[in-house]
């Protein structure tokens, strides 16, 4: 079947969103969340690449639970997509449906969050290269407190880009001895990011810096800020660069900077990447893109 029929005969405009025919080749993709921006953003760039490209594609959005990912990867084998784009829940516990995929003869591309240890099963990853995201987010931080203070981080630990996050972030703080990490603790949604924020400046009130994983746990982490009184001490980071946190970095002065994730590039790299797969063409094992950094206007 080629991809025009399939696309004639399969797709609706649900197919092209969160629902699907009863059968489709082309690609399947498995996105961790729609409740974010990045990923809305990521989606939708998807969504635009393959009617261009004239690929079908079907997506299902896991939020954030690993075992309907699973069973949306499991979904995806039996009708028999040539491709599965994963953006995984959880990096490990996603090897598992990668597994049974390549078991299946279908390839598998990871997409802004990486599969743990599945290089081998994993045809090419396309993300933020998270670790010189760190790295930015953690001079960045340094620049603003002028070498020295206190400083907190709100973690996603099972997530791997996020591991790769915090690493380049500890890696560019130990140029500045004066800089303590005093604080680090999980904090996934921004109700949840909040209530560590708060729990972190109670327990360590001489907190002078806080970087969130993401912009809900930065957005979050500054409402806990000036919640407490602190906004002439404590400076916030994030990552992802999401409108409402570059407003933020514009209009709040707790919120001093983003790492500026581009997920538009993202999700059309993600299509091209699977129509050169689908084609039987050679595409890079990592398609690394460069964050920006992101501070006021």
């Amino acid at each position: 079947m080629t991809f025009k029929k399939a696309l004639s005969a399969l797709l609706t405009t649900a197919a092209l969103g969160t629902g699907g025919a009863a059968f489709a080749d082309g690609i399947g993709a498995s996105l961790l969340t729609q409740q974010h921006p990045f990923y809305i953003e990521l989606a939708d760039a998807m969504k635009t690449e393959a009617e261009a490209k004239g690929v079908p594609l079907e997506i299902s959005i896991a939020n954030q639970d690993l075992n309907k990912q699973l069973a949306d990867v499991e979904d995806f084998i039996v009708k028999g997509v040539d491709v599965i784009v994963i953006s995984p829940v959880d990096s490990q516990g996603v090897m598992a449906a990668i597994a049974k995929a390549d078991a299946a003869g279908i390839k598998v591309i990871t997409v802004d969050v990486p599969a743990a240890q599945a290089q081998a099963q994993v045809t090419s990853h396309i993300g933020t290269d998270n670790y010189t995201g760190g790295v930015k987010a953690g001079e960045l931080m340094a620049e603003v407190l002028g070498g020295k203070g206190k400083v907190a981080i709100i973690d996603y630990p099972t997530v791997q880009s996020v591991v790769a996050r915090v690493e380049g972030f500890r890696k560019a703080l130990e140029s500045h001895p004066e800089i303590e990490i005093v604080a680090q603790q999980t904090g996934i949604t921004r109700a949840e990011a909040l209530a560590v924020s708060q729990n972190m400046l109670q327990a360590n009130p001489d907190i002078s810096g806080i970087f969130g994983f993401g912009d809900d746990a930065a957005l979050a982490a500054a409402v806990a800020v000036k919640a407490a009184g602190l906004e002439e001490q404590v400076k916030v980071i994030g990552f992802d660069g999401m409108e409402e946190a570059r407003n933020a970095v514009d209009t709040n002065p707790v919120m001093v900077g983003v790492i500026q994730q581009f997920p538009d590039q993202m999700g059309k790299t993600a299509v091209d990447t699977a129509a050169q797969v689908i084609a039987g063409q050679d595409v890079p094992a990592e398609q690394p893109i460069v964050p920006g950094v992101y501070t006021k206007k």
